[in-house]
């Protein structure tokens, strides 16, 4: 008799739990208080007891752990000279969403040839995650596949929702349930009212299946995160980093009965996915922040060693090194000069 299951699947293959790679690779104690102090740091901004400005700031994805520590270090130098305006965490994201197919993040195939060692990925990734926070920086990163979480959550100070999944009923069970806060993003057609809709979904109380730290389904029930916001990040009519779209943000998370926390991407759909109009973003925000618009709270900018991206041709060994392989990014030099130009002007009064 024909089989009616896994009529499409080409293998399984059992992977590490949880709780024996943690035990295995476990985060330290200076790693961690990093995690503790970056998440205290970032929900004194969400609540007005911190006047500095969040600044998410790095490659659009991480695929060469010895280019992004190397970066890693550099701002966590930056950050020693500006910490006083901005609050500094680095952008670490593992997994990438695809419009159609591409290269799926280091977790997902870290060799950058479709062999898919998971294992391998997870590895890689925590353990470039307790260098970055030995350095004392948070780290930032994206919420993607619904099991990564457990592997490597315990070092994310702050984490995002895309704007292909803001919608997801998953994604906003998932984030009610994680410890840190989340940014969630205006939908591919620039909407704001997926993203809002989804951090008033996330705040309140879920069920959902999950795999628990020893590798089991589990049925997990979680209390809701207060401490979610909306990141503008353009869309397919343009960009929504401009005044008017400030202030209707303001009003529909004000219409919610929530303190608008507004994060403005300069990269994605509000710079067209040129790394060159990247700047000028930062200059608009820095602008309508020292205008008065305190709802404001904070910034990504996708930076890498040098500037651009580059495709994926023979795997890695053909890549140029520290520079992206998805979106364009602005080279160092010019994030440490516009980040510079920004604290001289920035106003926190």
């Amino acid at each position: 008799m024909s089989q009616t299951e896994d009529l499409n699947i080409e293998s399984i293959e059992e992977l590490v739990s949880p709780l024996e790679l943690k035990k295995q690779m476990p985060i330290s104690d200076k790693a961690k208080s990093s995690v503790i102090q970056g998440r205290k740091e970032i929900i004194d901004i969400l609540e007005g007891r911190d006047n500095r400005m969040l600044a998410i700031v790095g490659p659009c994805s991480i695929h060469d752990p010895k280019a992004a520590l190397e970066y890693a270090h550099k701002l966590a130098d930056l950050k020693e000279k500006l910490s006083d305006k901005f609050l500094f965490v680095m952008r670490v994201y593992f997994e990438k969403p695809r419009t159609t197919v591409g290269w799926r993040g280091l977790i997902v195939d870290p060799d950058i040839d479709e062999s898919y060692k998971m294992e391998k990925g997870l590895r890689i990734a925590r353990s470039l995650l307790e260098d970055i926070n030995l350095l004392g920086l948070a780290v930032a990163t994206e919420v993607l596949d619904h099991v990564v979480p457990q592997y490597i959550s315990e070092y994310i100070s702050w984490a995002a929702i895309g704007a292909r999944t803001t919608e997801s009923q998953t994604h906003r069970s998932l984030t009610s349930g994680l410890s840190m806060p989340i940014g969630f993003k205006n939908g591919t057609d620039g909407s704001l009212e997926a993203a809002v809709n989804a951090l008033q979904s996330s705040a309140h109380s879920h069920s959902f299946l999950g795999v628990n730290p020893e590798g089991r389904i589990s049925v997990y029930k979680t209390k809701g995160n207060p401490y979610g916001h909306i990141i503008l990040r353009g869309g397919k009519r343009g960009p929504n980093y401009y005044e008017e779209w400030v202030e209707q943000a303001e009003q529909l998370m004000n219409g919610i009965g929530r303190e608008a926390g507004i994060v403005i991407d300069c990269s994605h759909a509000n710079s067209g996915k040129k790394y060159v109009r990247q700047e000028r973003v930062l200059e608009s925000l820095i602008t309508q922040r020292n205008h008065g618009h305190k709802s404001v709270i904070g910034f990504m900018l996708e930076s890498n060693l040098f500037e651009g991206n580059q495709k994926i041709v023979n795997g890695f060994e053909n890549l140029k090194y520290g520079v992206s392989v998805t979106d364009e990014c602005v080279s160092w030099d010019t994030t440490e000069r516009i980040l510079q130009e920004s604290y001289d002007v920035l106003h926190l009064a």
